[in-house]
């Protein structure tokens, strides 16, 4: 099972990690902002998660840690 974790704080919520998501799992979280006032990225069935970390690849801030 895979474990995806995001930096929220750090998350500009640019989408990058939501277009490379072959499986659509990661969206922005609309009911949370962080302190610099973004909607942070989450994955939203962390079941159907396939650890392929294209996010994570994607991810200009490297706010996306991937683990199997």
């Amino acid at each position: 099972m895979a474990k995806v974790t995001f930096n929220e704080e750090l998350c500009k919520g640019c989408g990058l990690c939501i277009d490379a998501c072959p499986k659509k799992l990661v969206a922005l979280r609309e009911d949370t902002l962080n302190l610099k006032g973004f909607h942070p990225a989450g994955v939203a069935d962390m079941d159907a998660c396939i650890a392929c970390a294209f996010c994570a690849t994607m991810c200009p801030d490297c706010v996306i840690t991937v683990e199997k």
